[in-house]
């Protein structure tokens, strides 16, 4: 009986109470709290806006924009205003630029770009032995001037800004003489400009100082079509011929002014990948410090009134004490203690998948950008690191070469007041055979020398003329009227000498022993 009178009660309570619908239990959201969060996201931005630039450094009249650039970045970011500012379709600006490349992954991607084109360096060749002596002065001109490492921080500058300049210091140019043109190094403008002893040396100098003014873009059949006739540097106007400009990755001609005529930099590039894998990395490290959660099934009125600071009291010291070899003591009849966990099996490749992703976007191999070995049976990363230096040869010749042959032509012409045709610059191959694998190559050319003398297609002197053209040769030098005393004499009239060794390798022992002997 009194079971069915705490039910009648409890019945009449519930049936006198408000009556409250779903709707109403909802919680309500006002359009100022979605509005708020709308602000929250980025605002659109207009990718043709003109790349801004320190004050001091700008022009008194401001950049060159004149009617026909106007309407066309008009047109243009009208056309574009659903599309713009999304996944990093703009210039992130020369600043937030300049932070990013404190980044490791940033600067890492730059770096081993940079390091990798201009670690091996350059060959000097030259047409003719008169020209030896030559050849040595200008490497050694090359070597104070210090020109791969010019070469080197003007790469990094492409790939953190998009733009990187080495400047020609000549002696006496100040004031106008600095709007007038020095040449490719090479023409009559060279010629007159750059006197013998006249260079003082060569200088980088980052792209946020440099404002390019004087481009065309009215005709575009004209040859400076988007493409700066000069530059503006804190109160100077210089000439483009004296500032050599390294642009890789050339934006279309639409966004060369808001990118102030900057490419597209590696670490634009990369952005999104690294943003992916800073929030990857993130989130697996708070995942790992808090995979486990304990979870305690209990009368939550504990949490209230006056005993509520001892339920949270309780907590808290199981929060303190909490380890392998702690116990927590529950009420049987009313409590019960469960473990959440979170399964980490798979972490790790989602956490490397996503930071090979950054590999991919550079198009540097693992092992190179990160250290990473392949793994698995007879897995070896030599492919890779052949294709990606036959990537990092397509870019000294198309981004290097150009500037790196103005500058050979002005070294020259500092030095002897002209320049020699007949003297040329390659750059060194970046991969490179172990000694064993010369040494099996050299085996290979000596018999193949050895068929082709005895049967008569070439004769001795031009494998020995070879062999001391070859500058990977071990008898690069030799004179190869030279003979050594004695090697006629050593020969019948059949071809073979007393020892009965072929000629030719009588003459290749005789070159090594006088190549010992000399060192």
């Amino acid at each position: 009986m009194r079971r069915s009178a705490r039910r009648q009660r409890a019945k009449a309570r519930r049936q006198a109470a408000p009556q409250v619908s779903i709707t109403e239990a909802m919680l309500k959201v006002g359009y100022e709290i979605v509005a708020r969060e709308r602000a929250k996201k980025a605002a659109p931005v207009n990718p043709f806006k003109p790349a801004e630039h320190p004050a001091a450094f700008m022009p008194d009249g401001g950049l060159a924009m004149d009617d026909a650039l106007t309407d066309v970045g008009s047109w243009a970011a009208s056309v574009s205003t659903d599309f713009a500012g999304s996944d990093c379709q703009h210039f992130l600006g020369f600043g937030p630029l300049s932070l990013l490349a404190q980044r490791p992954e940033y600067r890492r991607i730059t770096e081993v770009i940079a390091t990798e084109a201009t670690r091996k360096g350059i060959r000097i060749q030259a047409k003719g032995r008169d020209r030896a002596e030559k050849v040595k002065q200008l490497e050694a001109e090359f070597k104070r001037l210090r020109v791969m490492d010019l070469m080197r921080k003007a790469a990094e500058l492409d790939g953190f800004f998009g733009r990187g300049h080495i400047y020609v210091d000549l002696k006496d140019a100040a004031g106008d003489e600095l709007a007038t043109p020095i040449g490719n190094g090479s023409d009559a403008a060279s010629k007159a400009k750059v006197q013998q002893g006249s260079l003082n040396g060569f200088r980088t100098i980052e792209p946020i100082w440099v404002v390019p003014t004087g481009y065309n873009s009215s005709d575009p059949l004209s040859p400076n079509w988007y493409r700066p006739t000069s530059w503006y540097v804190q109160g100077r106007s210089i000439h483009t011929s004296r500032l050599l400009t390294f642009v890789s990755r050339e934006v279309p001609d639409l966004l060369k002014p808001a990118y102030s005529f900057c490419g597209l930099s590696l670490t634009q590039m990369a952005r999104p990948y690294v943003d992916n894998w800073l929030r990857t990395r993130q989130s697996v490290s708070d995942l790992v410090s808090a995979f486990s959660v304990m979870v305690l099934a209990t009368q939550m009125g504990n949490a209230q009134g006056a005993v509520g600071e001892d339920f949270f009291n309780r907590v808290e010291l199981f929060n303190l004490t909490r380890d392998n070899r702690g116990v927590w003591a529950i009420n049987k009849e009313t409590e019960d203690m469960k473990n959440v966990s979170a399964p980490l099996g798979t972490l790790d490749v989602l956490q490397a998948q996503s930071q090979e992703h950054m590999a991919s976007v550079s198009g540097i191999p693992l092992i190179k950008l990160l250290g990473i070995q392949p793994a698995g049976l007879n897995a070896s990363s030599e492919g890779e690191i052949r294709v990606f230096y036959d990537g990092i040869g397509s870019y000294q010749e198309a981004s290097l070469t150009p500037n790196l042959t103005t500058m050979s032509g002005i070294i020259q012409l500092n030095l002897w007041g002209e320049v020699d045709p007949n003297i040329t610059t390659v750059w060194e191959p970046l991969w490179s055979l172990s000694d064993k694998e010369r040494a099996e190559v050299r085996k290979l050319e000596a018999d193949t020398d050895e068929v082709l003398i005895d049967s008569g297609v070439i004769a001795p002197t031009e494998s020995r003329k070879r062999l001391a053209d070859d500058q990977d040769s071990l008898y690069h030098g030799l004179d190869p009227d030279d003979l050594p005393e004695g090697e006629e004499d050593d020969e019948d009239v059949t071809g073979e000498s007393d020892d009965g060794t072929s000629p030719t390798v009588r003459r290749l022992f005789n070159a090594a022993r006088a190549r010992v002997a000399a060192e």
